[in-house]
């Protein structure tokens, strides 16, 4: 890839979707940026997963930002709250969910993107198969793509910023063929919210569960070690 290449800001979690996200931006010939916010979550091993990540894909830079959000809690991966492990509940807001986090880390994407010269900016988010996170879904997206281009001098110059979903539509079967597709060691990521004390996935929290899921159904090996089974659909009582 040449220096004269777009850049284009990637926010890295360390999970597969952002993985996989940040790999197709550089399939699209973006020169990557990754950009991992360390905000103190009860999974902070996916930060190292993160930096393992952002070196397989050849990241020119990957800043680790820490913004501790426990000071505001409201959730179970920022507050002394457990983790769910009973499954999705259909139509709920479940307690994983952090307020206000993608549109936090978004600004701060689009703060290093206009430093940097980088229009364009990566996110993972995916509202098919998803815990029900409302900034996920495509009208949290196409507004704060907007916002981007009222609130910067760049975008007011007309120099505009894209917000780039590209798993926004795809269930976590394909997510996981796309991984395959790539190439990308789907084992390097880290998806689950509550890991065990010798570093294993829990299987039972809803991240694991839509992980698991995704493996099955894409009808690929699983590379992911879990102290429990993840329960799947036709799995017997």
């Amino acid at each position: 890839m040449t220096s004269h290449a777009p850049l284009a800001v990637a926010l890295l979690s360390g999970g597969l979707d952002s993985m996989v996200a940040a790999a197709r931006a550089r399939e699209l010939g973006f020169r990557l940026l990754a950009l991992t916010i360390d905000y103190n979550q009860r999974h902070r091993v996916e930060i190292e997963a993160a930096g393992r990540i952002a070196a397989m894909l050849g990241a020119e830079r990957h800043i680790v930002l820490p913004l501790d959000l426990t000071g505001f809690g409201g959730s179970a991966l920022t507050a002394d709250i457990a983790v769910p492990k009973s499954g999705v509940e259909a139509g709920a807001i479940p307690i994983t969910y952090v307020p206000a986090r993608n549109t936090i880390f978004l600004s701060l994407a689009l703060g290093w993107a206009e430093a940097a010269g980088a229009r364009a900016m990566f996110i993972g988010v995916n509202a098919l198969d998803y815990s029900g996170y409302p900034d996920c879904r495509p009208e949290f997206i196409g507004a704060f793509e907007m916002l981007a281009n009222v609130a910067t001098k760049a975008g007011v110059e007309g120099d505009r910023f894209t917000v780039h979903t590209p798993l926004l539509h795809m269930s976590k079967a394909e997510i996981a063929a796309e991984a395959a597709r790539l190439g990308l060691d789907a084992g390097l990521s880290w998806s689950c919210y509550d890991p065990t004390p010798s570093g294993e996935h829990c299987g039972l929290c809803d991240s694991c569960r839509l992980r698991a899921k995704g493996f099955a159904e894409a009808g690929l090996v699983d590379p992911t070690r879990y102290a429990v089974r993840p329960p799947l659909a036709g799995d017997g009582p």
